[in-house]
């Protein structure tokens, strides 16, 4: 997917950094709340050297993030399944 989506809202909350696998693999979420008449409140999610991009922001602050769709299969006992996720590369706060 080459389009670049934004996402804007209202930071929810931020969670620690987690490290993951033996490789160390470190991924962080923010949970955003957008503005709309349907608010949808949605989880994205950074990963290595993007996770600390998140440092400089609070819940309550409105923000504007860039993100990519990612979405893999997975056959487990015959039965495929399809995990997506919204990851974030870009954050920047809104007035």
């Amino acid at each position: 997917m080459s389009q670049n989506i934004e996402v804007i809202g209202n930071i929810k909350r931020i969670e620690a950094t987690k490290e993951v696998g033996a490789n160390n693999f470190k991924t962080r979420e923010v949970v955003v709340t957008t503005e709309e008449q349907y608010p949808q409140t949605l989880s994205i999610q950074f990963v290595q050297d993007k996770t600390s991009l998140l440092d400089n922001f609070q819940p309550n602050q409105k923000v504007k993030i860039t993100v990519n769709l990612k979405g893999r299969e997975n056959t487990k006992d015959g039965k495929t399944s399809v995990f997506n996720t919204i990851q974030g590369w870009k954050i920047e706060g809104v007035s």
